[in-house]
């Protein structure tokens, strides 16, 4: 039997104490929300990629890479307001997501919760994306993005077209979730379930 010298003993317990403490208070504080979506192609399509969502303050920082495009094209990026990309045309995600009823436009002016800045290909026809988005939340408001729908287009989006910048068809689709956490199946605050996907 291993002896432990009582003195030995009570610094160890206190050690434990003050290192549960401790983790008790780091996982006190919860982690800025975070949002993934596989893009796959619609019915007679390439494009597929992935896209990365993290809630910071008052916007939402997007990483995209996505295949697939048109090579050297800009293609038309929305979030539409169903998550629901079953429809071979992805006509099922619905228009774009616009709680509030503002015209379509580019980021740096007015326009609604569901316009992105255009994916820009490159000669292999990959589009690299990284960018903010403000006016949009994860898991929470009438702009919560969790559960809408992301959608490539096969043009460029004109930000001028009413509504929706005539950017073409639908070429990529895929639902806007929260990372399955270990041991569950993923979801949010408000328990939203992560709709289907092509």
């Amino acid at each position: 039997m291993l002896y432990i010298p009582f003195h030995t003993s009570r610094l160890f317990a206190a050690a434990s104490v003050a290192v549960i403490g401790l983790w008790g208070c780091a996982s006190s504080t919860p982690a800025p929300p975070t949002a993934i979506t596989m893009l796959t192609p619609t019915s007679g399509q390439q494009a597929n990629g992935m896209v990365r969502m993290a809630q910071e303050g008052d916007r939402v920082v997007v990483r995209a890479r996505v295949a697939g495009l048109a090579p050297n094209r800009e293609h038309g990026f929305h979030v539409h307001e169903k998550g629901d990309c079953s429809a071979p045309d992805a006509s099922s995600a619905g228009e774009h997501l616009n709680p509030e009823g503002k015209p379509h436009g580019p980021q740096h002016g007015e326009h609604h919760a569901g316009d992105l800045p255009s994916l820009k290909a490159d000669a292999a026809g990959v589009a690299v994306a990284n960018f903010e988005v403000k006016g949009t939340l994860l898991g929470t408001g009438a702009a919560d993005l969790i559960g809408k729908a992301l959608v490539v287009h096969a043009d460029p989006d004109d930000y001028n077209s009413q509504p929706s910048g005539n950017a073409g068809r639908r070429i990529a689709c895929g639902v806007i979730a929260t990372p399955v956490k270990p041991g569950g199946l993923g979801g949010n605050s408000e328990g939203k379930t992560i709709p289907k996907q092509m």
